[in-house]
């Protein structure tokens, strides 16, 4: 379900960009925040966890996530922001959906990438989140004029 905050902006095409998302995890009582790359599919947010990484972990004894993706340009003052609460799951590693996150950061030319990106392995997983809510919010301002100072102090 989408929430519409009646700032929306088109979403898919956001979610096509090669952004950073931030994966919101419980482990016990304490919130966990992890920077990862995702690929969007068929309204699934699709993850890489590799060998070294914590919160394939935290999502197999809570599976309640949270995911935050944001756009921001602070010398244009664009400003998109899209927030998920859904579940994940911890699935095995599928190379054809690894490949194509990872070919939207690092390009189409497999062998250009990274040592660290090829190769990988099913000691890899993928973890498939679920959105149940999301939240759309066109938060771009306008920057003051050249010349013009910012009143900072008007709330």
């Amino acid at each position: 379900m989408i929430r519409d905050t009646g700032r929306s902006f088109d979403l898919e095409n956001f979610l096509s960009m090669s952004l950073v998302a931030h994966l919101s995890t419980v482990a016990e009582d304490s919130p966990r925040d992890s920077p990862v790359w995702f690929y969007w599919r068929e309204k699934i947010i699709w993850i890489i966890g590799t060998a070294s990484d914590t919160f394939p972990d935290r999502i197999r004894k809570n599976s309640k996530c949270a995911i935050g993706i944001v756009d921001f340009n602070q010398h244009t003052g664009l400003f998109l922001h899209a927030g998920f609460r859904g579940t994940a799951t911890v699935k095995p590693f599928d190379e054809i959906i690894a490949n194509q996150l990872l070919s939207r950061y690092l390009g189409t030319v497999i062998e250009k990438w990274d040592p660290r990106f090829k190769d990988l392995d099913d000691s890899n997983v993928l973890i498939c989140f679920t959105p149940e809510t999301v939240v759309v919010r066109d938060q771009s301002y306008v920057l003051p004029k050249s010349g013009e100072k910012c009143d900072c102090s008007k709330e």
